[in-house]
């Protein structure tokens, strides 16, 4: 490919215990006090923005330097022994003494997935720990998961700013992901909104989900919809015109350039600005503006094969994206593989094992590929 991209920001070990394959339709009709619930293996990988979508990113053809940081423990160790089989442990940070990030999800039958996570060296995450030197030969650096590092929504955000602004100094397009955000930890007491009108301005791509992009920018409509979904998930209860759009709107009146919003199972959200913004993009991309300027729309997602976990499935869905726009691809066959990756993914418990090639992906969807109509 010839474009060299950069992966940074959260990475964890991710541990999957395997429940039974009953579906539950509450979650307390599994999880009781003093049972004895008889699993299965469990399964355990790197997580985060880091991992799932620098290892998919390369798997898909990438150039891809992968910058997370990881403790000198046990499972520090383990993460890199995963990222090695990548040949992509070389760029990662190991801090003597810390503790690394992992998290246990419970992706159980007929519910959404939960997350007991702790962030550990991540929350120590900052610019300093991103080379220029390197930066000045990425095409593209792409930072992911900022509610989960408290130095980046710390001080209004001012962290993640100079990230993100340091990045398009050094020449490289910017691309940003988010992460849900727990209400009652620190990282939900924090100005969102004031933080994404701070950095917007410094993100060519935008890839957040509908249900995070909403807590951070309307909680009065979140609140809404969370009631709405009564327990289960909010994108089975979104509507574009409503509570979409709206969303896209301050982003692009924040500044942005692309914007991609993952609204679950139903698929993606997308819209560009004009060709006048877009052309500041860094030129090492490539962008063909034409071809992805002044462009909304929904791009429905392929019906999967099976589904085991959604685990990782919006950030290969992001990797497939930004590595198609590396590659030179329209932005309708880049939101076609995006929405082609996501679905290949759900169909195994990590964010990797049901990945494809893009040739693969591309067969697919000639050969008829069905679509979800759930929007």
């Amino acid at each position: 490919m010839g474009k060299k991209a950069i992966v940074a920001g959260h990475i964890c070990l991710d541990i999957t215990p395997v429940f039974p394959d009953q579906k539950v339709e509450r979650l307390e009709e599994l999880l009781k006090p003093g049972k004895l619930i008889n699993m299965k293996e469990a399964d355990v990988h790197t997580g985060g923005a880091v991992a799932n979508t620098g290892i998919a990113m390369k798997i898909l053809g990438a150039d891809v330097s992968l910058m997370g940081k990881i403790g000198d423990d046990a499972f520090g160790e383990m993460v890199q022994n995963i990222l090695n089989e990548y040949r992509a442990k070389d760029d990662m940070l190991v801090a003597p003494g810390e503790s690394t990030s992992y998290s246990v999800i419970l992706a159980i039958p007929g519910i959404d997935r939960i997350f007991l996570h702790n962030p550990g060296v991540n929350d120590t995450f900052c610019a300093e720990d991103i080379p220029g030197e390197v930066l000045s030969k990425a095409a593209l650096f792409h930072f992911g998961y900022p509610p989960l590092m408290k130095k980046m929504y710390q001080n209004d955000g001012a962290e993640l700013v100079k990230i993100m602004k340091q990045a398009q100094e050094y020449g490289a397009a910017t691309s940003l992901d988010m992460a849900a955000v727990d209400n009652a930890s620190e990282a939900g007491r924090a100005d969102w909104k004031k933080i994404l009108a701070q950095v917007i301005p410094y993100v060519d791509f935008f890839v957040p989900s509908a249900e995070e992009l909403c807590y951070m920018l309307d909680y009065e409509r979140f609140c809404k919809l969370q009631e709405k979904a009564a327990g289960g998930d909010i994108t089975e209860v979104l509507d574009v015109e409503t509570d979409i759009r709206p969303l896209a709107d301050t982003c692009m009146e924040m500044g942005a350039k692309v914007v991609l919003i993952k609204c679950g199972a139903p698929g993606m959200y997308y819209r560009t600005a004009g060709k006048d913004k877009l052309s500041k993009v860094s030129a090492r991309v490539e962008l063909k503006c034409g071809d992805w300027a002044n462009q909304e729309g929904f791009e429905e997602s392929y019906v999967p094969e099976k589904v085991l976990s959604g685990t990782g499935a919006g950030d290969t869905s992001i990797a497939a994206f930004l590595a198609a726009m590396l590659e030179g691809y329209t932005l309708k066959e880049s939101l076609q593989l995006s929405a082609a990756a996501g679905a290949s993914c759900v169909a195994a418990y990590d964010a990797l094992s049901g990945l494809k090639s893009f040739e693969e992906l591309k067969t697919k969807i000639k050969s008829g590929w069905q679509k979800n109509k759930m929007i």
